[in-house]
C-alpha cells in the first residue's frame, strides 16, 4: 500500500493526453512546448508528447537540458546579469524577454561575449484579458507581464525574431480565437519581421470539452497569413491534466458546527493553489483503487454540500487556521485510517510544495500500469532542514 501523502502520477494518462497533443501539434503545424512550471517531473518524460521545454528561471532550464532535451526556451519577468550568463552558457535556444531594457542588456552581454546562437524574442502585451481571477491574468490592470504597444515607440527592434504572449488560464480555444484577434490588431505590423511566435500555455486542449477543432482551424488560418512564422504553444496543464492524484490518510476527526477530517495532507503544504486560485479540487473515496487518476464511477466522487448524507471540511494538520482543501459531503463520515483521494493533482501541485511547519513533503509514484507503482521520490528530515 502506498504510504501517504503521496503525489501518484497516472503514466496511462499522461500517455492519452500526450496522443491528444501530438495530434492537434501535427495537425496545426504547431511546435508543442512542455511549461515547466505546472510540470516537471523526469521520470514523466516518456509517457509526454513535446518538442521541448519552457523555462522560468535558470534551475528550470538546467532540468530541461539534463532531464527533457529537444528545444529549450525560457522566459522570466527579469533576469539578472548572472542569470543572463548562465542561460548563454547553457546554449538555450530561444528566451523571450520582458522589456526593452532586458532586451538591451542581453543585447550588450551577448555582443561582450560574441554569443549569436540564441533566438530572441520581447513578451508583448494585448491588453486584452481573457481570466476571471486576477492574480493569473497576465494582462490585468497593472500587469508587469509582457511589454505595451505604446512602449515600443521610437525602439530598435533589430535582433528580435520571435514575439511571446500569454493571457490565457485553462481556457478554451474561443479566447484564444479573441486573443489572436487583439494581438493581430495591436502587433500586426510586427507579424511580418518575426520568425516565430510563442503562442504560450493555458489552452486546456486536453480537457474532455475543449474545442481542438476551433483551435486547429485558428493555427491553420494563421499560418496560411503568415507562412513564414514557426509557431509554439507552451501548455503546461494540458500535459498533466486528470493525470494524477493526491493520496492522504484522516488522522482523526473533530467536531465544530459540524465533521472536520483532519489528514495526513495539507492544503497550506502541497496543494497551495486550493488557497491562492482559491478553487475546491475534486475528490474520491475508493477502497479497491489502483491507482487511477479520476474515480472508477462517478458514484465514488464525494459531492459538493448538500448532496449527500453528512457535510464534511477536510483539512490539513498545519497551525496555519486556513490549512482547509474545502467542504464536501460524504455518505459516511470519515474514520481515522480512511483513504482521500484528491483528483487532477499531478499539476502546480509537486512544484509548489513547501514545508511550512516542518510537515514531510509527499512521496512521489508513478503509476505505470493497474495496481503498479513505482516510487520516483520520497522526502525527509534532511529535505526540510536543508532548506534552512
Amino acid at each position: 500500500m502506498i504510504k501517504t501523502p503521496a503525489f501518484v502520477v497516472d503514466a496511462l494518462a499522461l500517455k492519452r493526453n500526450a496522443a491528444i497533443l501530438q495530434d492537434v501539434a501535427e495537425r496545426a503545424g504547431v511546435r508543442m512546448l512542455l511549461a515547466l512550471k505546472a510540470f516537471s517531473m523526469p521520470a514523466a518524460k516518456p509517457y509526454l508528447y513535446f518538442c521541448g521545454t519552457c523555462a522560468s528561471s535558470v534551475h528550470e532550464a538546467k532540468l530541461a537540458k539534463e532531464a527533457f532535451g529537444g528545444e529549450s526556451h525560457a522566459f522570466a519577468a527579469a533576469f539578472s546579469e548572472s542569470d543572463m550568463r548562465e542561460l548563454m552558457a547553457l546554449g538555450i535556444h530561444h528566451i523571450t524577454l520582458n522589456s526593452i531594457a532586458q532586451l538591451r542588456q542581453w543585447q550588450c552581454l551577448a555582443a561582450e561575449i560574441g554569443h549569436t546562437s540564441t533566438h530572441v524574442g520581447l513578451r508583448i502585451n494585448p491588453e486584452h484579458s481573457e481570466g476571471q481571477v486576477p492574480l493569473y491574468d497576465p494582462c490585468a490592470p497593472h500587469s508587469r507581464l509582457g511589454v505595451r504597444k505604446c512602449a515600443l515607440r521610437g525602439e530598435d527592434l533589430n535582433g528580435i525574431s520571435g514575439l511571446h504572449c500569454h493571457n490565457l488560464c485553462e481556457q478554451n480555444a474561443d479566447c484564444f480565437v479573441r486573443t489572436l484577434a487583439a494581438i493581430e490588431a495591436t502587433f500586426g505590423d510586427l507579424l511580418p519581421r518575426i520568425q516565430w511566435f510563442n503562442f504560450g500555455g493555458g489552452h486546456h486542449i486536453t480537457r474532455s470539452d475543449y474545442d481542438r477543432e476551433l483551435l486547429i482551424a485558428t493555427l491553420q488560418d494563421f499560418k496560411r497569413r503568415y507562412p513564414h512564422i514557426t509557431c509554439y504553444l507552451e501548455p503546461g496543464e494540458a500535459h498533466g491534466l486528470n493525470a494524477g492524484s493526491f493520496v492522504c490518510t484522516v488522522l482523526d476527526v473533530v467536531e465544530n458546527a459540524g465533521a472536520i477530517a483532519i489528514l495526513d495532507g495539507s492544503a497550506a503544504c502541497h496543494t497551495p493553489d486550493v488557497i491562492e486560485m482559491p478553487y475546491m479540487p475534486r475528490v474520491f473515496m475508493d477502497e479497491a483503487w489502483q491507482g487511477e487518476a479520476v474515480p472508477r464511477t462517478p458514484q465514488l466522487r464525494v459531492g459538493a454540500p448538500g448532496e449527500r448524507a453528512v457535510e464534511v471540511r477536510l483539512a490539513g494538520p498545519s497551525c496555519l487556521a486556513g490549512d482547509v482543501f474545502g467542504d464536501y459531503s460524504f455518505d459516511r463520515i470519515p474514520q481515522p485510517g480512511d483513504r482521500i483521494y484528491f483528483e487532477d493533482m499531478a499539476l502546480y501541485t509537486m512544484v509548489k510544495t513547501n514545508t511550512f511547519n516542518g510537515i514531510h513533503l509527499p512521496d512521489i509514484v508513478l503509476r505505470t500500469a493497474p495496481d503498479t507503482f513505482k516510487t520516483v521520490r520520497t522526502f525527509g528530515y534532511d529535505d526540510f532542514r536543508s532548506r534552512l
